[in-house]
């Protein structure tokens, strides 16, 4: 086991120059043990030692057979070709060619590697053959079907090592990939959560924010003169302000929760709160306007939520941007899809400015946007030629294809 792990860590072009000696070593020596005390047609130091030297060619050649297979396979046919078509005495000759059949199938690249061996051996089948008419005992001549098929055996094992490691391979690329997949699947998760609870704070806050600068605006102004209006103004901040806070905490309470229970965390706000948005914004100096259509049927609970933070911006945008103004909320609930469109009639402060309404495009409008997109719905917003503002939105109700 010992020797086992040392050759294991041994490079391995240093492996195979080991191999090829003792390759070459088992062919020469081989051979002459195997034909001592026999009479051969051709001694091995006949045409000035060839037959030594074809032996050690074959041999020697197998210690680049990773860097260049087809070269070392050639080289080693060539050599047994030309060493039994010379009558040369028979023996282990053949272990340097069948080790460079079985690399060049192995590390070969497949079909191409394939149709070489093919050739080769057909070529080399027919070469030992020949030589092999006239061989005496004819017993022999088993040894000629014995290189055949140890040559084919040879090819085989190395198209099945290949086939394996082309296999083993392909799968490790394929769980890498998975776990890439897995990985950026859950980014994706993680930054759309992100992006769905900065949304939700967005609105919130800044719907909040409007509404308590409306009023604490009218607080400074009537606080000496109309106490019991500053004293409503107060009422409405601090509702609004708790309304707000209890929104922030279950927004992020999801954060919190390590055991994922939600069964104590509220519902995010829907359709069924836009009356107490309209009262809200009606006590900040807006007109609100409700044209409500009843649903045939319970609308999902993503359209509801989307639908409420979509009046919200808007009527958040008309307090910051308009001031005191007249708002008409219409929702109408359709088969396929829910249309929202809030409009209101701009600053009353310079009524003859009207049709330039100077509100920017922040990202209140974006995050409307793309509350509707990821429900695979549509918004739009802009000023009106009359004057005023009208954002416009639709909310497909099937949300089989929603990326939720």
């Amino acid at each position: 086991m010992k020797h086992r792990v040392m050759w294991a860590r041994l490079p391995a072009q240093a492996q195979d120059v080991l191999l090829a000696l003792f390759i070459t070593v088992m062919q020469v020596q081989g051979t002459i043990v195997r034909n001592t005390g026999e009479v051969v047609q051709r001694p091995l130091t006949d045409l000035g030692h060839l037959g030594f030297g074809l032996l050690i060619v074959s041999g020697v050649v197998v210690a680049v057979r990773r860097r260049w297979p087809v070269l070392v396979f050639v080289t080693a046919a060539l050599a047994s070709s030309v060493y039994y078509s010379l009558d040369f005495p028979d023996g282990p000759g053949w272990l340097g060619l069948f080790v460079a059949l079985y690399t060049l199938t192995a590390y070969g690249d497949g079909r191409r590697s394939l149709v070489i061996a093919g050739v080769g051996t057909s070529v080399l089948t027919a070469v030992w053959l020949v030589a092999a008419a006239d061989i005496e005992p004819r017993a022999a001549v088993g040894w000629v079907f014995f290189r055949i098929g140890a040559s084919v055996m040879s090819a085989a094992l190395g198209e099945s090592v290949r086939t394996r490691q082309v296999i083993a391979t392909e799968a490790q690329e394929r769980a890498e990939l998975a776990e890439r997949t897995r990985e950026e699947e859950a980014r994706a998760r993680v930054d759309a959560e992100r992006l769905r609870i900065a949304r939700e704070v967005h609105d919130t806050v800044a719907h909040a924010i409007a509404i308590i600068n409306v009023q604490s605006g009218v607080t400074a102004h009537v606080l000496d003169k109309r106490p019991d209006v500053a004293r409503e103004a107060l009422h409405a901040i601090e509702q609004t302000s708790s309304r707000a806070l209890h929104e922030m905490r279950a927004i992020l309470g999801v954060l919190r929760d390590d055991n994922g229970d939600d069964g104590g965390r509220e519902p995010y706000p829907g359709l069924g709160h836009i009356d107490e948005l309209a009262a809200k914004a009606r006590e900040a100096g807006l007109e609100v306007e409700l044209e409500e259509t009843s649903p045939a049927a319970p609308l999902p609970s993503a359209v509801g939520s989307a639908a409420y933070r979509i009046v919200q911006e808007s009527i958040t945008n008309v307090v910051r941007h308009a001031g005191p103004t007249r708002v008409t909320v219409a929702l109408n609930p359709g088969i396929e899809a829910l249309e929202i469109r809030v409009t209101d009639e701009g600053s009353r402060a310079a009524p003859g400015r009207r049709s330039a309404d100077p509100r920017p495009a922040g990202r209140g409008i974006l995050g409307m946007r793309e509350r509707c997109q990821l429900l695979g719905g549509e918004l739009d917003a802009g000023p009106l030629p009359g004057g005023g503002f009208e954002v416009r939105a639709r909310l497909p109700l099937a949300l089989s294809g929603a990326r939720l």
